[in-house]
């Protein structure tokens, strides 16, 4: 339907309004949040903060759009709110104020906003959490240290018997904090999973949720558990899965079913199904390499980070059932930007590449 090299380089999705299109990118040391309409046509570009310097220091916080403001997180650690029309609301450097430091390959989270709040995960010396008026950028209230640094997790909002919280992934544990407070509530053992596991231990997918139960899994030959909530008390683990190991690119469930890839290396991987209720491995495939997966209608889509491939995929309990596919040959760096589907159309981002798809059947 369209497609520029307008946009600045960055990792990070698309954000899609009924108006436009917005996404993140790396512009000489600055990141900058770029708008354009539904046909392709740049409307402003506006910078927001210091960019990451980090191994990967392309931009990878995904902009959230909420009453009609947009909130973003530089590489350096800035939660900015910004408007539609490309103006600062405000802006404050959580990382700096609470004492943190980014982790080894740079911010990468995205703002959880719910209700008249705006979270942040700075994991300093000061503060776990932190919550932000998405009005005037105030702090509204604060989770005290846990002496665990942040990871590349987005904050995930769920409702459990009736308890409303927050729940990520430190560098060591799994823990909810109180919506209304910033309480912690319960902090689990992640770490204790993988402590015969050597090297580095990186989390990078924000868990799943559904129906009281709780799924982590990270890349890193790291065991992915589903946890069973208890409202305020510390969950239980119901299984546990040594398979399920997405390294960046995320997972979906469907129906019973979670599908998702493995991360066999750094560079290669393969495409996996577990039953969610019982944690068993269904099968794992070959497709040319790990990388995102997105779902919608009912139908998984899936691009490999090495050399662009996306696939439509049929969701099945026996095998990787691709349905068509194409390639994305535009662009540069890896292919780790999640596509988005928005009202009949598949938005890809490679590098500064942006292209829209029509998917809409005929």
């Amino acid at each position: 339907m369209w497609e520029t090299k307008e946009a600045c380089s960055g990792f990070s999705s698309f954000t899609v309004t009924t108006d436009a299109v917005y996404i993140t990118g790396k512009k000489g040391d600055t990141d900058v949040l770029t708008a354009f309409n539904q046909s392709g046509k740049k409307l402003w570009e506006v910078p927001y903060g210091k960019a990451s310097d980090s191994n990967y220091p392309d931009s990878r916080s995904t902009a959230t759009y909420a009453n009609g403001k947009l909130f973003v997180v530089s590489g350096e650690g800035d939660m900015v709110c910004i408007s539609t029309s490309g103006k600062i609301i405000w802006s404050v450097n959580y990382f700096k104020n609470y004492g943190a430091s980014a982790p080894r390959f740079g911010i990468s989270e995205s703002p959880l906003v719910t209700g008249n709040l705006v979270i942040g995960t700075p994991g300093g010396s000061k503060a776990s959490v932190v919550a932000f008026d998405v009005n005037t950028g105030k702090v509204e209230w604060e989770t005290p240290s846990l002496n665990e640094g942040t990871q590349y997790v987005n904050p995930l909002y769920v409702e459990n018997k009736g308890v409303k919280m927050l729940v990520t992934v430190t560098t060591r544990s799994v823990i909810a904090v109180r919506l209304s407070d910033g309480k912690l509530l319960w902090k689990y053992d992640y770490e204790s999973l993988n402590s015969q596991i050597g090297g580095r231990r990186n989390h990078t997918n924000t868990p799943l949720y559904r129906d009281g139960s709780l799924l982590v899994m990270n890349g890193y030959t790291q065991v992915a558990v589903k946890l069973k909530l208890n409202g305020e008390n510390e969950p239980v683990a119901e299984w546990k899965n040594s398979d399920l190991t997405p390294h960046v690119g995320g997972a979906v469930l469907l129906g019973n079913l979670i599908f998702s890839s493995t991360h066999d290396t750094n560079s290669s991987g393969r495409w996996i199904c577990v039953d969610w209720t019982s944690g068993k491995t269904l099968w794992i495939n070959d497709w040319h390499n790990k990388g995102p997966i997105i779902s919608a209608d009912g139908m998984l889509y899936i691009m490999e980070e090495k050399t662009g491939n996306v696939a439509l995929v049929k969701p099945s309990s026996s095998k990787l059932d691709v349905v068509s596919k194409f390639r994305i040959t535009k662009g540069n760096g890896p292919y780790w930007a999640h596509p988005v589907i928005s009202r009949g159309r598949l938005f890809i981002r490679h590098g500064e590449y942006l292209a829209v798809y029509s998917v809409e059947a005929k």
